[in-house]
């Protein structure tokens, strides 16, 4: 049987979710910003699903606005905050996600001073560098990951959030990887500014949420309609809201448990791996993700690994899923030291919640049978 180990890429669809959004596929069918009987079936799908995310990630359902997903999240979040400002600096996480880093990188045409915030060898910001940064005003927005996508490690963004709020600047984090995985409190974690995605928790593709504390202004990315408080115009999609509600439910409800057995199965995953001869797993010494692991073995390259693994039934990734195909080495891997022989040579596994632990033994028996190519390092 074929197992699937890419859960940060994305989620299958959990059937319960799937059941909750049936009938708003077939009905109710109506605009749900129509003031009618249908209009309001519809709107009142919409609403629960806000109270069952605003449940699940720790903020108001006032502050919720959907998305098309994470990416646009993440781009209304930068592009929106600094729409409204006289250009001054925005900073981001070296190891951030391509849509912040590049959604950042976009503003220097505006007139912003952009700069990428240093991290160390275990993917941690450099915190000194960080606090030198700060200081030189003015600054507009910080933008900062709570787990990476690739190596899972998580950053202090309570301790980041001081500082930046010492600056009288705005935090934006981007927690796509996180909800349903760590507990999330956005009132308590001092983000003023949050983005999620609902196919990273067993939801539908398509959506997502950016949440704004009410102090934040922003401007739309889209214009032409009055949903979202204005802030992002267009019919919503009803069902795929419907959709990531239920799933934020289900994750809060699962949470501790499915946490506790990922850990365990990525601690079985690492064992291992350190059994096998020339493996470097990356960051194994900070906090990370329960379901994250990533690592290279000497003598290959991560794309062709992963081809191999694949013939071999095993779905994994060579870093983010959006950045792939692109034939580079982990720019999170690179910003973070290490070589770029090396860092091409990453593979990661992202367990999932149906995952089982023979399915990790025949992975790890799988790298086993594997042979380095000819001319690699001993």
């Amino acid at each position: 049987m074929p197992v699937y180990l890419d859960h940060n890429a994305s989620t299958p669809l959990d059937a319960r979710v799937l059941e909750a959004m049936l009938p708003y596929l077939s009905g109710p069918y109506a605009n749900a910003s129509s003031l009618h009987r249908y209009g309001r079936a519809a709107r009142d799908g919409v609403e629960q699903a806000r109270a069952q995310l605003a449940a699940l990630i720790g903020c108001q359902p006032q502050e919720i606005i959907w998305t098309s997903g994470g990416t646009e999240a993440n781009n209304l979040a930068l592009k929106g905050v600094t729409e409204l400002a006289t250009p001054s600096r925005v900073l981001y996480g070296a190891t951030e996600h391509p849509s912040v880093m590049e959604a950042a990188e976009s503003l220097h045409a505006r007139g912003w001073g952009v700069e990428a915030i240093a991290v160390d060898a275990q993917g941690l910001l450099d915190w000194p560098r960080f606090e030198a940064q700060l200081q030189r005003a003015p600054l507009r927005l910080v933008s900062l990951m709570r787990a990476n996508n690739e190596t899972g490690v998580i950053q202090d963004i309570e301790r980041a959030a001081a500082l930046v709020h010492a600056q009288q600047a705005w935090l934006h984090v981007d927690a796509v990887q996180t909800a349903g995985k760590l507990p999330l409190d956005f009132a308590n974690l001092g983000a003023d500014l949050l983005s999620v995605s609902s196919h990273k928790i067993y939801g539908p593709k398509g959506v997502g949420a950016l949440v704004v504390n009410a102090q934040v202004e922003l401007s739309p990315l889209l214009h032409g309609g009055a949903q979202e408080r204005g802030l992002r115009g267009g019919t919503e999609n009803v069902a795929a809201i419907v959709g990531f509600g239920a799933a934020a439910q289900l994750a809060g409800e699962a949470l501790a448990g499915r946490s506790a057995r990922l850990l365990a199965l990525r601690g079985q995953l690492e064992a291992g791996l350190r059994e096998l001869p020339g493996v470097t797993i990356f960051a194994e010494h900070s906090a990370r993700l329960p379901n994250t692991l990533q690592f290279a073995l000497d003598g290959y390259d991560g794309e062709a690994l992963l081809m191999q693994l694949d013939r071999k039934g095993f779905a994994v990734s060579s870093g983010s899923a959006c950045a792939s195909g692109k034939g580079e080495p982990s720019h999170v891997l690179l910003a973070m030291g290490f070589a770029r022989e090396l860092a091409k040579g990453a593979i990661r596994v992202s367990l999932g919640k149906d995952n089982q632990p023979e399915e990790v033994s025949r992975f790890i028996e799988a790298l086993r049978s594997f042979k380095p190519r000819a001319g690699a390092p001993p």
